[in-house]
C-alpha cells in the first residue's frame, strides 16, 4: 500500500506479490518517489494503466529521473496505482448509492406521511358515514361535520366556482392570481391528499427503480403522479421538462404565445399545444394553458400548469379547426435539490380529454389514468433518467455516433408516423377520392418539403419531375391479441406480411435516382434479412435498429413498362379476387417502381415486453440511405397496437412465436384449443399507416398499389392475430400441433416407410408412446427431422416440431430456407461427398457438426442421418435429414 513521505510518495512492496519475493528487493521496503517521478509515472499510467515489462524498461530508459528505480519497483507502483483507482471508483459508486438511498428514504418518509393523512381522512369519513347510517335523524338535524369531512368534489358542488372576469395577457396581476391558485392546487396533489392516489402494480421503489408511480381513483378527469430521483441539477431538469416535444411522443407542437416575468423572479407563459390522435378513428386534441415557473423558499423549483377556461378567467386561446379542446387541470413538476447533487422530482399530470367526443369503443384510451401515466408521466421521468445516464458517459457510442443522434432519429421516426396517421391539412395533406370502400384512407401531400422540414435535403425525385407523398392508413379492432406479442412477431417475421417489391420501391424512391441503386451487390429475391441493433433506452422499453434487406434489381424501362401495362390488369384483378399475403407479393413485383439490389430500413420498436405495462406497442420503420445522414428524408410507416382493456397477469410472456399449429391446424385442432383469454387484453385497436413517394403522372397507379398493399397487410396481420390469440394456442402454451392436411399425413408415412426400407429398422419413437398416428409420431420426435426438395438448390418443404425449433422458423416460412443456408462448410463438404451414396443406397450417416438457424443462431448435433424418401410408386420424392441430439450453442 501507499505511504506518504516528505518530498514524495512511498510504495511498500506487498509481501504476497511475486515481486516481494524477488532477491533484489527486501520485503516491506519503502520506495520513495520524488514529485517529478510521480508525475512521470502518472503520465504513463494515463496512457497505459498496465504496461508490459518491455514498456516499463523503455520508460526507465526514456526518463532519466527513473533510472535509480528498479523495474520491479515500478511494476509494484502500477499495481498499487491500479488498486487505488479501483478503490476510488468503488468508493464513489458506494457514495452515489448511499446518496440515492438517503434521498429515496426521505421520499418514502414523505410519501408515508401523505398516506397517513389520507388514511386518517378516510377513517374519519368512514366513521361519519357509519354514524349517518345508524342514526338517520342526524342527517337532517346535524350537518356541522359535513363541511369538514366531505371531499373536494362535494364541497365544490355546495359552493359552485365563481366565474372570474375575463383577464387578458395585458393584466399581469390577474394572471399572477391564476398562477398562484394553480401552484397551491398543484402542491396539494403532489404532496397532499387532494387526489386519492393508488400505486400502480409493479412499480416498486428503490435506488435503481424509475420511482413511485400512482394513478387517480374517483376524481374528475384522469390523473397520474410520479416521484423519482435523477442525477441532474434542478435547472437542467426544468429545462428538459419544459421541452415537451422531446419526450412526449404525442405532442405535435408547443407555441409559447406570451411570456410575462413576475416580481418573485418567476415567469408566466401562455401556451398553445397540439397533440396527435392515437388512431385514425379519433380527432386530435389541443390545449390552451397558463404555465407558471417559480422558486420556493427551500430552493425547489416549481413548474405548474392549467388550462385557461371560462371558469378560471384569462384570455381566450387560438381556435384551430379539426381539433377538440381538452383541459389541463392543475398539474406540473416539483423539483427539489438533493444533498450531494441530483434532484428529487414530483410529477403530476391531470387532464380531461373530453372522452365523450370519441366512439364508445375508444373511450378507454381517454378515460384510463394508467394510459396517461405511461404516455406522459412515466415518459417524462424515463427521458430525464436517460439523459442523466448519457451525461454520465456510461452509455457506449454505437456506429461512431453519440446517443443524442440516435434519440433524434427515434423522434423523427415517431413524429413522421404520427404525422402520417393524423394527416393535418396545414402540413399539406389532403384526402384522395375513395374507391368506394371505406376501409382504407388515402391521403396525399404535394408539399413534402414542408412536411419533412427545411433542415432535410430535398429529394431529387420531387424537384425534377414533380411529385409528393402518399399515405394509405387504416384502423381496426382486434380481439384477445396481446399487443406486445403481435408487434414482436411483426418485427421478427417480416416476410409474413411485407412485400419485398414494395420495400424496394420505397427505398429506391429516396435515393439520388429513383430507379438506380448503385454500389450494392445483387443477391436475388429477398435473399436475407439482417437486424443490426443501434441503440436502446435505459430500461429497454424502446430500441432502434437497422435491417438490411436484399432484393433483385430491375431497370428503369422495365419498371415503367411494368406499371403502365399491368395497372389495368391489377384493377380488374382487384375486383375479382381478394388480396392475401401471396397476392401482395405478385402485386409488389408488378407495381413496384423499382427493385433494389439491397437496402437498409431504419426501425423503431417499443412496448414489446409482455411483462411490462405499456400504453401501446409500436413498430415504425423507414428506408434509409447507407450513409445514415442526419438530414436524410424519412418516410416512416408502421403499426401501432393500443390495448383498450387492462392487461391481467398471465402466462402470455412464455407464448411461442411459432405459428405452425395455428396457421395449419385442421378441424381437430380447434377442439383442442382453450378459450381462456387470461393474461391478455380483451380488445385492442390496430393502426396501420404506409407512406410512399410518387411522381405526379403516376399518382393514381401508386394509390392503387398502396390501397391494395395495405389491404393485403391487414389481411396478413389479421391472420397472424388469429393465430397467436390465446384461444388458438391451447392450454399448454408454447405447444405446437402438426398440420392436419392429407398431404402431411401421406408425407409422414412415406418418411417412416422409406427409413425402414433403407436402414432395415424403424425410427425410434421412444419419447412419443402417446402418439396415435405416423404424423404425430414424426411431429413429436425429439430429434429434428427436415425434408428438402430434390433440386439443384434444395429448399426445405417440411419439418417436425424440433426441426422448426432448430431453424427458428414456421411451416409458412420454411419454404424460403435452403439447405445450403443452414449448413457450415464442413457440413456442406460431408454432404457433397456422401450424396452419391444417398442416391444409390438410399441413406447414409453423416458426422456431427454445426448448423445455423434462420435467425443466425448456431446449433450443434451429434450425428445426422440422411435418406431418400420414396413415394407410393417408389419414385424419389425428397430428401430427409434427422439431426440427433441437437442443442443451441
Amino acid at each position: 500500500m501507499a505511504a506518504a513521505a516528505v518530498g514524495g510518495r512511498g510504495e511498500r512492496l506487498s509481501s504476497s506479490s511475486p515481486t516481494a519475493a524477488a532477491p533484489q528487493v527486501d520485503a516491506g521496503k519503502y520506495v520513495r518517489y520524488t514529485p517529478e517521478q510521480v508525475e512521470a509515472l502518472e503520465r504513463v499510467y494515463t496512457e497505459c494503466p498496465k504496461p508490459s515489462s518491455l514498456r516499463r524498461q523503455q520508460l526507465i530508459r526514456e526518463c532519466p529521473i527513473l533510472s535509480n528505480i528498479e523495474p520491479k519497483q515500478i511494476k509494484v507502483w502500477f499495481q498499487n496505482r491500479r488498486c487505488r483507482e479501483k478503490q476510488r471508483k468503488e468508493a464513489s459508486r458506494l457514495q452515489t448509492v448511499n446518496r440515492k438511498l438517503n434521498a429515496m428514504n426521505k421520499l418514502l418518509m414523505e410519501e408515508n406521511d401523505r398516506l397517513q393523512k389520507q388514511v386518517s381522512r378516510l377513517v374519519y369519513e368512514n366513521g361519519y358515514m357509519r354514524t349517518q347510517l345508524h342514526n338517520p335523524s342526524a342527517a337532517t338535524t346535524d350537518t356541522s361535520c359535513e363541511s369538514v369531512v366531505t371531499s373536494g368534489q362535494h364541497h365544490q358542488q355546495q359552493n359552485p366556482a365563481v366565474l372570474h372576469p375575463q383577464r387578458d395577457a395585458n393584466n399581469p396581476a390577474g394572471l399572477l392570481a391564476i398562477a398562484e391558485e394553480t401552484l397551491a392546487e398543484f402542491m396539494s396533489k403532489a404532496t397532499g391528499t387532494a387526489v386519492e392516489w393508488v400505486q400502480m402494480v409493479g412499480m416498486k421503489p428503490g435506488p435503481d427503480s424509475i420511482g413511485i408511480i400512482a394513478v387517480s381513483h374517483n376524481c374528475s378527469g384522469v390523473a397520474a403522479r410520479a416521484c423519482g430521483l435523477v442525477s441532474l441539477e434542478p435547472t437542467k431538469v426544468a429545462e428538459i421538462l419544459k421541452d415537451r416535444p422531446s419526450w412526449y411522443r404525442d405532442c405535435r407542437c408547443v407555441d409559447i404565445i406570451h411570456v410575462i416575468p413576475t416580481g418573485n423572479g418567476g415567469t408566466i407563459e401562455l401556451i398553445y399545444m397540439q397533440t396527435y390522435a392515437p388512431t385514425t378513428l379519433a380527432a386530435p386534441r389541443d390545449f390552451w394553458t397558463l404555465r407558471y415557473t417559480s422558486g420556493l423558499e427551500d430552493g425547489s423549483l416549481v413548474i405548474c400548469e392549467r388550462s385557461l377556461t371560462q371558469s378560471t378567467g384569462g384570455p381566450s386561446g387560438p381556435n384551430t379547426p379539426n381539433f377538440i379542446r381538452a383541459e389541463v387541470l392543475p398539474s406540473g413538476y416539483l423539483i427539489r435539490p438533493c444533498e450531494g447533487g441530483g434532484s428529487m422530482i414530483y410529477i403530476v399530470d391531470h387532464v380531461d380529454l373530453d372522452a365523450w367526443s370519441v366512439p364508445e369503443v375508444l373511450r378507454p384510451l381517454y378515460e384510463s389514468p394508467k394510459i396517461l401515466a405511461q404516455k406522459m408521466t412515466i415518459a417524462a421521468l424515463r427521458h430525464i433518467r436517460q439523459i442523466a445516464h448519457e451525461s454520465s458517459g456510461e452509455i457506449p457510442y454505437g456506429a461512431g455516433r453519440q446517443p443524442a443522434v440516435f434519440r433524434t432519429f427515434s423522434q423523427r421516426l415517431s413524429r413522421g408516423f404520427n404525422d402520417a396517421v393524423s394527416g393535418f391539412p396545414d402540413d399539406g395533406w389532403s384526402l384522395l377520392s375513395s374507391d368506394g370502400s371505406e376501409d382504407i384512407t388515402i391521403s396525399v401531400n404535394s408539399s413534402p418539403n414542408k412536411l419533412v422540414g427545411s433542415h432535410v435535403s430535398p429529394n431529387p425525385l420531387f424537384s425534377t419531375v414533380g411529385g409528393g407523398i402518399l399515405c394509405a392508413k387504416a384502423s381496426m379492432l382486434l380481439q384477445n391479441v396481446p399487443p406486445a406479442l403481435l408487434v414482436r412477431f411483426l418485427r421478427e417475421h417480416r416476410s409474413e406480411w411485407a412485400d419485398p417489391g414494395v420495400d424496394a420501391y420505397s427505398a429506391a424512391s429516396l435515393r439520388a435516382s429513383p430507379y438506380a441503386v448503385p454500389g450494392l451487390r445483387t443477391s436475388g429475391f429477398m435473399g436475407s434479412q439482417v437486424i443490426l441493433p443501434l441503440a436502446h433506452t435505459l430500461e429497454h422499453e424502446e430500441f432502434l435498429e437497422v435491417i438490411r434487406l436484399e432484393g433483385h434489381g430491375f431497370s428503369h424501362d422495365e419498371v415503367l413498362w411494368t406499371i403502365r401495362v399491368n395497372y389495368l390488369f391489377l384493377c380488374c384483378w382487384a375486383g375479382q379476387v381478394g388480396f392475401g399475403g401471396r397476392h401482395a407479393a405478385v402485386l409488389g413485383h408488378r407495381m413496384g417502381l423499382t427493385f433494389c439490389s439491397g437496402f437498409l430500413v431504419d426501425q423503431l420498436c417499443s412496448g414489446v415486453d409482455e411483462n411490462a405495462t405499456s400504453a401501446s406497442a409500436q413498430l415504425v420503420f423507414a428506408p434509409i440511405d447507407e450513409s445514415f445522414a442526419d438530414d436524410a428524408p424519412l418516410l416512416p410507416s408502421g403499426f401501432r397496437v393500443i390495448p383498450l382493456d387492462t392487461k391481467m397477469d398471465g402466462p402470455s410472456a412464455t407464448r411461442t412465436l411459432d405459428l405452425a399449429s395455428a396457421l395449419e391446424v385442421g378441424p381437430g385442432g380447434a377442439s383442442r384449443a382453450s378459450t381462456d383469454a387470461s393474461g391478455t387484453c380483451n380488445r385492442s385497436v390496430l393502426t396501420i399507416a404506409f407512406q410512399f413517394s410518387y411522381e405526379n403522372h403516376l399518382r393514381e397507379s401508386v394509390a392503387a398499389m398502396a390501397r391494395s398493399y395495405v389491404r393485403a397487410v391487414m389481411a396478413s396481420v389479421q391472420r397472424v392475430a388469429v393465430a397467436i390469440a390465446p384461444s388458438r394456442l391451447g392450454p399448454q402454451i408454447g405447444m405446437k400441433h402438426p398440420p392436419a392436411s392429407p398431404e402431411a399425413l401421406t408425407l409422414a408415412s412415406w418418411i417412416g416407410r422409406s427409413y425402414r426400407a433403407h436402414t432395415g429398422a424403424d425410427i425410434r419413437w421412444s419419447d412419443t408412446e402417446d402418439a396415435d398416428s405416423p404424423l404425430a409420431l414424426l411431429w413429436k420426435h425429439s430429434d429434428a427431422i427436415l425434408c428438402c426438395s430434390l433440386k439443384p438448390a434444395p429448399m426445405f418443404t417440411f419439418a417436425n416440431n424440433a426441426g422448426l425449433d432448430i431453424l427458428e422458423t414456421t411451416l409458412v416460412n420454411l419454404q424460403d430456407i435452403s439447405l445450403e443456408m443452414i449448413l457450415d462448410d464442413e457440413g456442406r463438404k460431408a454432404l457433397c461427398s456422401e450424396f452419391p451414396k444417398i442416391m444409390q443406397q438410399g441413406f447414409t450417416y453423416l458426422p456431427g457438426g454445426v448448423c445455423k438457424s434462420s435467425m443466425g443462431r448456431q446449433a450443434s448435433y451429434e450425428q445426422a442421418v440422411a435418406w431418400k424418401v420414396l413415394s407410393d410408386d417408389d419414385a424419389p420424392h425428397c430428401l430427409a435429414f434427422m439431426l440427433v441430439n441437437w442443442t443451441f450453442m
